[in-house]
């Protein structure tokens, strides 16, 4: 059976895959990205893996994988293959795709960033499908965004498009690891509530999972801290309708596993906020934690339609 690698590396884990034709998942693997050992070792490992699948699918469909797809956090040169920064893998200047390609044999490799690659799977497989324009905007330890337009993700000129997380929506606020104070992430991600709802319950441990709970159990302090982070959430939102028009905004990652105590006050907020704007449809993602791997490998079946094409044109 035809098949591509697909490898989605995050912050503390990486997940991988054999993907079919099809976008079925033919084999999934996960262990940990091991950050503690230092970049050098997470790249060794993400390569390795990498190798195990490779060996996997020859061994159980006879065949090399046709290609591999790989999505990485942070800065991404994806043009050149290049892992230019993440901080919290440690990296710099990484040449990725090279890396792989190397090591599984000379196959076409593509790199992508991850949550432009799960934008990807989303608009095309997930949440989004059929969908002309959207923007996905996870929601975890950060906040990023994937802008879908005619089925490809956007990335602009620089590879930086769609960072919404660091749009200020409150001036003076809290300080962001970019430099700025009141960046939309510092107030809305996960781990952001996660951050406010231990100070105000007095638990260190408690999480934004646990403040959500808090909400439907009737805490009227957890319903602050929630509508707060609500309220920040739909400057930013309503700020990136504006610029893009998306018909589809497709909300993920950690805090939108809420569900409806998420969803329903977030569209209310949205909707309050809309003058001349059209309101999107505002849905959960489908994929769940898989999208970026899903994704790795579109980008892998991707990369051998463009070489195929370029192919029949020239032998053509």
């Amino acid at each position: 059976m035809r098949h591509v690698i697909a490898l989605d590396v995050g912050g503390t884990g990486m997940k991988a895959a054999l993907v079919g034709a099809d976008g079925t998942l033919l084999y999934e693997s996960r262990r940990a990205t091991g950050r503690e050992r230092g970049p050098e070792a997470v790249v060794e490992d993400i390569l390795g893996f990498a190798a195990e699948l490779r060996a996997h699918g020859e061994e159980r469909y006879g065949r090399s994988a046709a290609a591999a797809g790989v999505a990485v956090p942070g800065i991404v040169d994806t043009a050149n293959g290049i892992a230019v920064y993440a901080a919290n893998l440690g990296w710099r200047d990484v040449p990725l795709r090279a890396l792989l390609g190397e090591r599984l044999g000379g196959v076409p490799v593509a790199l992508g960033h991850d949550v432009r690659t799960g934008g990807l799977a989303e608009g095309r497989i997930g949440a989004g499908r059929g969908t002309d324009r959207f923007l996905f905007v996870p929601l975890g330890t950060g906040i990023a965004g994937a802008i879908g337009i005619g089925g490809a993700i956007e990335e602009g000129a620089h590879g930086c498009a769609g960072e919404i997380g660091h749009v200020v929506v409150r001036s003076g606020g809290p300080e962001c690891g970019c430099g700025q104070r009141g960046c939309l992430e510092t107030l809305a991600s996960a781990s952001a509530v996660s951050r406010a709802w231990a100070a105000a319950s007095g638990d260190p441990d408690a999480d934004a999972a646990d403040c959500a709970k808090a909400v439907v159990s009737g805490d009227e302090t957890a319903a602050r801290v929630w509508q707060e982070a609500v309220d920040a959430l739909a400057d930013g939102l309503v700020t990136a309708l504006t610029l893009l028009d998306p018909r589809t905004l497709i909300i993920g990652g950690g805090l939108a596993e809420a569900g409806e105590t998420l969803f329903t006050p977030l569209r209310a907020a949205v909707e309050a906020r809309v003058t001349f704007q059209k309101l999107p449809a505002i849905v959960p993602a489908a994929l769940g934690d898989t999208a970026g791997c899903l994704g790795a490998g579109l980008l892998a079946w991707d990369l051998l339609d463009t070489s195929d094409t370029l192919t029949t044109e020239v032998t053509g």
